[in-house]
């Protein structure tokens, strides 16, 4: 019998040695395979962008959460279930056709995980760190954002008691679409504000 796998591309070597390290770790007893498997799964399905993308599509679609969204980010998020370990004291910040708004941490890499995942490499760096603050229309120029003059660029600074979740604007030609297909719109970079969500077309 032909094993399904059988055809697939090896796994990397970079997989390879992390399974190699993983096997190590559990057979020493220094981690157990059953919480591994639940973090995995955690920032898989219950964490990160996915929960951002949700919050957004939902205020896209219900000016009552938009509202509570703007007022209230954490309440907000913990009334649909999203919450957790670097999500507290939560402030959503809305894009506007006069204002756009960009999230940086000039400290350190102050982040909301539980509803954008894990830091990006480049959110964590230096240059941009200094960039976002000194020069920010630069900086969205290098992520091709492009905004006119009279467009107010505001930039939030993360802190370790205040994280930022940028609402970018709903793009054109998404009217009667679900939530659900809203979301496919919205990503990490759109909620840190380098980047404005998805067009349909780009979706497509």
């Amino acid at each position: 019998m032909t094993h399904p796998d059988d055809h697939t591309e090896p796994p990397s070597e970079f997989a390879l040695e992390v399974r190699a390290l993983e096997s190590l770790l559990v057979e020493k007893g220094v981690i157990d395979p059953a919480a591994l498997d639940e973090l995995i799964d955690a920032y898989e399905h219950r964490v990160g962008p996915r929960n951002g993308a949700h919050l957004v599509a939902r205020a896209w679609t219900d000016p009552a959460f938009a509202d509570a969204l703007l007022d209230d980010a954490t309440a907000a998020a913990a009334s649909v279930g999203i919450g957790g370990l670097q999500g507290e004291h939560l402030v959503a910040v809305a894009n506007t056709p006069e204002v756009h708004n960009l999230v940086v941490c000039t400290l350190c890499s102050c982040y909301p995980w539980p509803v954008l995942g894990l830091p990006p490499a480049w959110y964590k760096s230096a240059p941009y760190r200094a960039r976002a603050v000194a020069d920010p229309r630069s900086v969205l120029a290098a992520f091709g954002t492009h905004l006119a003059d009279d467009v107010e660029v505001q930039v939030w600074d993360s802190t370790s008691e205040i994280r930022y979740l940028v609402t970018p604007m709903r793009p054109a030609g998404t009217d009667g679409w679900s939530t659900g297909e809203l979301e496919t719109l919205v990503t990490r970079n759109s909620m840190i504000g380098v980047e404005p969500a998805r067009s349909p077309q780009a979706a497509a």
